[in-house]
């Protein structure tokens, strides 16, 4: 971790020109300290669960009465069969596989260590005995020998019949049942719209059937949004005013339809209407009225909102025109989203890993049964809150990550005048950064998201146990407590995400980036508006075009496979996916627009293109620029005030 210069770019003069990209300094190291400590304790929490022997009981499996199969076992205090030697016994073995506790997550039967699984069906109980005699893999109770499984002590410790045939499972020797039917219970109570096992197996047979055309298709899905986001630098100034034109139309034909409606009723005869019934027509006409009014108003408000914001929706074109040209000359920035899900997906496996090291971790307790459990006592009991917090900052700390070499790299490239001279890999150069200087003050952001995720989760889980029993208020009360932090939430997402921007220009610490990219986003309010309504809708057409393309590809796929009849799970599936990938890829986009447009701000700040002080924007946005001050020379006083709304960060 270089750490690099120690002179802050706000502690210096503020009359000195401002060059961007120049100061480096370390930001929120604090921060950074308090992240490593942190995630030193995710690894206590590990290294205590491999180190009380989970790990084994993990990996190896262990029966009812705390024996690690495969191994030697010392003896525990009280408990009967414990302490045997497992070491030719392999794999746990349930009597009855089948029994699952929904609630508990868990299956209840009794566990027992075998030599082998029963690969094919055992129907009756001399079966049972025939298997141990030949296999040596006694699926009864230890207290019972082969020749006493058909005896009537055998009453209870010996699995249910039939026994289904299983295999164990890949590195954690479970027999596991072949048959999928047999957890039909489990799969209905997941899939709550399935109430004929037949359907559930149509539908898995439909996605085995499919699997090379549901690989296809998304594969297919995910050259499409890459296609996309080259072609939509051309197309989206014809979207714009196509969507801005359609959308008055509708607006102005609505209004027409119900004014029409309206003056048509009220000259209808008197003679017409029913004569029980006066007070239910005078009721419609009056409902007619004020929808058309409110039509009206709604329509005459879109009218002055589009006048005001005709100049704001320019810049929104020329910055998705830039964004088409930053993807050209850093075409790396369209795998950022293969590397934070590659990181992610690193992680839940360790986190899952984990926490299942901890649901086997602590020491042997007997349950109500008899049989034995282990459970963590003392303080430590409470580790799995560690843990899930450990979840969700860790994950929001990959996502800034990602956002921050984002803004880096395209800062770079904005602020960078030949770009000839733009290094080898910006994104690159751009990591380089985060780690040397910035990882403190992604570690802060990210924190500041999961303090509010924290309580919304919690919220979410305790309407959840209270589903059908609160009463009305209380149920009131807690989503709208839900609803105010997850708009909240997003509130601080938006804004962590211009702050990391504001960080890579600067090199100033999060909560001084996060404040001057608060006075940009205020003082630009009309601009900000404009970008994400115009912008973002422009980009959720995108997502839906991407999905409908790729459905109606697997529909006529999916036509021509006749192993099957239920297309729904594959088609899901398919459109899902299609989903997800255009979504992270338009994502980024987003954010690449989000970062031209702090840019611009600033860029228009400091510079104004007399000698000296030339623009760092592309052409496109120096067309915007140039017709702007044109306007505001004609429109004069409204110039003006045009002029003041652009008010970048003060250095």
């Amino acid at each position: 971790m270089g750490c690099c210069s120690s002179a802050s770019s706000a502690a210096q003069s503020s009359k000195r020109e401002w060059k961007p990209l120049e100061d480096r300094s370390c930001t929120d190291i604090p921060w950074l300290l308090l992240f490593i400590l942190f995630c030193i304790g995710m690894g206590f929490i590990c290294g205590f669960s491999v180190a009380t022997g989970a790990a084994a009981r993990l990996v190896s499996g262990y029966d009812s009465y705390g024996n690690i199969c495969g191994q030697k076992n010392a003896e525990l205090e009280a408990i009967p069969n414990s302490g045997m030697d497992h070491t030719h016994r392999k794999y746990v073995f349930f009597l009855d596989p089948c029994n699952l506790d929904l609630i508990n997550r868990k299956i209840k039967s009794v566990a027992l260590c075998v030599a082998a699984c029963p690969r094919q069906e055992l129907k009756t109980i001399s079966d049972v005995q025939k298997f141990a005699e030949i296999n040596g893999s006694a699926l009864c109770s230890y207290d019972l020998k082969p020749s006493e499984y058909a005896s009537s002590k055998a009453k209870g410790l010996c699995p249910k019949l039939p026994v289904p045939a299983s295999a164990p499972i890949p590195f954690f020797h479970r027999c596991a049942p072949v048959n999928i039917s047999c957890y039909a219970k489990f799969a209905e109570a997941l899939i709550t719209f399935v109430s004929d096992n037949s359907v559930l197996h149509r539908l898995i047979s439909g996605v085995m059937t499919s699997k090379e055309i549901i690989l296809g298709l998304c594969l297919l899905s995910l050259v499409l949004s890459m296609i996309l986001m080259v072609i939509i630098r051309y197309i989206s100034r014809i979207l714009v005013w196509i969507l801005t034109f359609l959308l008055i139309l509708g607006s102005l034909g609505g209004t027409g339809v119900l004014w029409w409606l309206y003056a048509k009723q009220r000259k209808s005869p008197k003679e017409m209407v029913i004569p029980e019934q006066p007070q239910i027509a005078e009721a419609n006409l009056r409902a007619l009225l004020i929808y058309a009014i409110s039509a009206t108003v709604f329509t005459v408000i879109l009218f002055l909102v589009m006048l005001v914001m005709r100049k704001r929706v320019a810049l929104t074109i020329a910055l998705f025109h830039v964004a088409g040209k930053v993807f050209i000359h850093l075409p790396l920035l369209v795998f950022q989203p293969f590397w934070t899900f590659f990181a992610l997906v690193l992680f839940w496996v360790y986190w899952i890993m984990t926490l299942l090291f901890l649901g086997t971790a602590g020491s042997a307790v007997q349950n109500e049964q008899g049989f034995v459990e282990f459970k963590i006592s003392g303080p430590l009991q409470y580790m799995w809150w560690y843990h899930v917090v450990g979840l969700i900052w860790i994950s929001e700390f990959i996502l800034a990550c990602q956002q921050m070499t984002v803004a880096g790299a395209v800062v770079t490239y904005y602020f960078t005048r030949d770009k000839r001279n733009l290094p080898f890999t910006p994104i690159l150069a751009s990591v380089n950064r985060l780690i040397r200087y910035h990882l403190g003050t992604v570690a802060k952001g990210s924190f500041i998201i999961t303090l509010v995720k924290i309580p919304r989760m919690i919220l979410m889980y305790i309407h959840s146990q209270l589903k059908g029993k609160e009463n009305a208020c209380a149920r009131c009360v807690l989503k709208s407590c839900i609803c105010c932090l997850w708009c909240l939430e997003k509130c601080l997402n938006y804004l962590n995400q211009n702050a990391y921007t504001a960080t890579a220009i600067n090199s100033t610490n999060f909560c001084t980036s996060a404040k001057d990219a608060f006075v940009i986003l205020v003082e630009n309010a009309l601009r900000v508006a404009a970008i994400n309504t115009v912008g973002d809708f422009m980009l959720f057409l995108g997502k839906v075009l991407i999905v409908c393309s790729t459905g109606l590809a697997g529909v006529m796929l999916l036509n021509y496979q006749q192993d099957y009849t239920v297309w729904v799970l594959p088609l899901i599936i398919v459109c899902l996916f299609a989903f997800l990938v255009a979504h992270c890829f338009l994502s980024i986009y987003e954010m690449v627009v989000d970062v031209l447009f702090l840019c611009f701000a600033i860029d228009t700040k400091y510079n104004d293109g007399s000698p000296g002080r030339e623009f760092y924007m592309d052409k496109v946005l120096m067309e915007f620029v140039e017709n702007s001050r044109k306007a505001m020379k004609e429109a004069g006083k409204g110039g003006v005030a045009d002029a003041r709304e652009l008010k970048p960060m003060s250095e």
